[in-house]
């Protein structure tokens, strides 16, 4: 019996193999497509979606340049009349009169982060691999030295090769949604640890729009609830939770919820009979989203793989393990540092006794009156060093 002909990809020689074309598996390919790498990017096709993305992105200043650097900054008019929205200050709100507030201009920067719409960041990657001559999109994975996978938690590719993934759920899912609001949100990001909860508010629609993207983490049993009411009832919820910090709320559409977890790959690469393997992106990792570092730290993946290869001894190959260990150890030990914070963090104020509220709201406050300590957490946020 002959075999079957192999597919016109698969008969063509690839450099990496990128298995996932969501934002992390794209930034990646224009990246090592700037090496003069040719790449296969594997797209899996998507259900249609049941309802409008109320996604958003907070994206810091890191993951902004890299961006811009691939000019896939998404830039006003692409989707709606402002696709970006600046964040001048943060407000952070404990359960008992802790608060910690940070601004732009106290750190000297144009913004704190930048909230971003999710189709259209999307979209703007999109178009830039349309104009990348080394990028290909197939259907299907194809031989290549090295394979890169960018699929997400639930990662089939990932479960193949056997590469152990640890999860410990959080008894919590996320509620989103999108909300008008009845006064403007002034670009300020808000959140809320109250009630066991970690509510917060991110300004939408440009720096005096009227429109913010929740993400409401509560217990799972709740989310189920939320999702089953009345829209109205949820957007009272909302505001009373936040004490009408911006006036009346509606809903924009249906809310949407997802399970938490904390979870991370103990092997990051691998040695298969396929060739090397590279996890990037939530296939390797998933924290909490109440820092909002998850699409950063996923950037940040796809910036140290790309440094790495560029910076590789010309004579060694794209899957040799010594090589790719040197981004293993890179991203393992900051990933660990910032899924320990954000896991820290959700345990502490899921504490209901009153001596640890009272700590934790007088550390909140100790903090804001702390300049230098202040600064340094702020700069972490915003993904720089110094």
């Amino acid at each position: 019996m002959a075999l079957p002909s192999p597919s016109p990809a698969a008969a063509r020689r690839f450099d990496v193999c990128i298995r996932g074309a969501g934002v992390v598996g794209q930034t990646l390919a224009l990246l090592l497509a700037r090496e003069r790498l040719k790449v296969a990017l594997v797209a899996s096709p998507r259900p249609p979606a049941a309802a409008p993305d109320v996604r958003a992105y907070a994206l810091n200043t890191s993951a902004r340049a890299l961006l811009q650097s691939l000019r896939a900054w998404p830039e006003d008019g692409d989707a709606g009349p402002a696709a970006v929205t600046p964040v001048s200050r943060m407000e952070v709100h404990g359960d008992d009169g802790g608060d910690l507030h940070f601004s732009a201009a106290d750190q000297g920067v144009e913004a704190l982060t930048w909230i971003v719409d999710v189709p259209a960041l999307e979209k703007r990657l999109a178009d830039a691999i349309g104009f990348q001559g080394g990028i290909e999109r197939v259907n299907e994975p194809v031989p290549a030295a090295l394979t890169v996978v960018c699929e997400g938690k639930r990662s089939a590719t990932r479960e193949e090769l056997g590469l152990e993934f640890d999860v410990r759920p959080y008894p919590h899912k996320a509620v989103a949604a999108r909300l008008t609001t009845e006064q403007p949100h002034g670009g300020v990001a808000r959140q809320w640890f109250a009630r066991g909860e970690i509510l917060a508010l991110l300004p939408l629609d440009g720096a005096q729009g009227n429109s913010v993207a929740l993400v409401w983490s509560v217990p799972a049993q709740q989310s189920e609830e939320w999702l089953a009411a009345d829209p109205q009832a949820l957007a009272q919820a909302v505001q009373e939770r936040c004490g009408s910090a911006l006036g009346g709320m509606q809903l924009q559409g249906p809310a949407q919820a997802w399970p938490l977890e904390l979870s991370r790959a103990r092997r990051w690469i691998a040695q298969t009979a396929q060739g090397s393997v590279a996890l990037a992106g939530d296939a390797a990792h998933a924290m909490h989203p109440l820092a909002g570092q998850g699409l950063n730290v996923g950037l940040a993946d796809a910036a140290e793989l790309a440094r790495v290869v560029h910076e590789r001894e010309f004579w060694r190959e794209l899957g040799d393990l010594k090589l790719l260990r040197r981004y293993e150890r890179a991203r393992q030990a900051e990933v660990g540092t910032m899924g320990w914070l954000t896991d820290g963090l959700f345990g502490l104020f899921g504490q209901t006794d009153s001596r640890v509220q009272a700590l934790r709201n007088w550390g909140m406050s100790g903090v804001d009156r702390l300049g230098p300590l202040k600064h340094w957490l702020a700069r972490k946020a915003m993904g720089q060093t110094a």
